[in-house]
């Protein structure tokens, strides 16, 4: 009997010895028998197949096709990874902005309205796909592949479009022509304003928590500013600093010594008069002759 309950034999139904609490199974032909146990050796009756309880799932609501199946599918968790490759191309693609962004600064013009306009749309889907991987949660189902792609575009042109708003509100309540022109008031006003919007796009797009949207933007807007303050970009009066302008000195004329000081007349911008003794004399017409 007792190499019949070992438990190296295939033993559908399972039983636990009452004195050493060993779990083991045996076969359901034994059911009903007495036999040692593997372990401690003493005797345990096996249980009848009726005394099994038998767990049944729930019975699956929804539409049915004709067979009775279910027509829904069952919703996985996916497990959100971000592979090697694009790690490497993410980390690769960093480097190259930073080199741009240091030439740009280095060739000692202002980079164009167009050129910045086009660089916060480029990096805004790398950063938001990356910015949604460090933040979502991993005990919610993750969205991934075209779908994931598709939700960080939509969240990508609305983030572009919070810098179009930095630049265009102020220039039209203003007047202004260039960033660089923007008071620090303009900036204290319009970053709280972008930052809510970034946020609130964050939530809706990746269903993320109101402080992970926060930070999944101010990802975006802070790598941004430090792209632009590298290219040398005038983003508010504030952030740049206002040039030297030297005046040119007016110096007097050195009086020699023993002459008697004598007050320099001020300068004017009319000319001087010319001297009535240095113009020629006009020729005489005798009439009489």
């Amino acid at each position: 009997m007792c190499d019949k309950l070992s438990p190296n034999h295939f033993m559908p139904i399972p039983v636990t010895c009452p004195s050493c609490l060993k779990r083991f199974t045996v076969n359901d032909k034994f059911a009903g028998q007495t036999g040692p146990c593997p372990n401690c050796r003493k005797p345990i009756k096996i249980p009848e197949k009726a005394e099994e309880v038998v767990i049944h799932a729930p019975e699956a609501t929804g539409p049915k096709d004709s067979k009775g199946k279910s027509v829904l599918k069952p919703i996985r968790r996916k497990d959100f990874k971000v592979s090697l490759p694009v790690m490497l191309t993410a980390g690769l693609s960093s480097l190259v902005i930073f080199g741009l962004a240091l030439g740009i600064r280095f060739s000692g013009k202002e980079p164009a309205t167009a050129l910045l306009a086009i660089g916060a749309l480029l990096l805004a889907p790398p950063l938001a796909y990356l910015g949604y991987w460090f933040l979502q949660d991993d005990e919610l189902d993750s969205y991934a592949g075209k779908e994931l792609w598709i939700r960080a575009g939509i969240c990508s042109v609305v983030f572009a479009f919070t810098w179009l708003l930095y630049y265009f509100i102020p220039s039209y309540l203003s007047n202004y022509k260039t960033m660089a022109e923007f008071s620090g008031l303009d900036l204290l006003v319009m970053l709280p304003i972008m930052i809510v919007i970034g946020m609130f796009v964050s939530v809706l797009t990746f269903e993320l928590e109101v402080l992970q949207g926060l930070l999944h933007y101010v990802l975006y807007l802070s790598i941004t500013i430090f792209l632009a303050l590298i290219m040398g970009t005038k983003l508010a009066n504030p952030l740049v600093s206002e040039a030297t302008i030297s005046t040119p000195r007016v110096t007097q004329p050195s009086i020699p010594k023993g002459a008697d000081a004598k007050p320099v007349p001020p300068a004017t911008n009319t000319p001087p008069k010319a001297d009535a003794a240095a113009e020629p004399e006009k020729p005489r017409i005798n009439v009489l002759q």
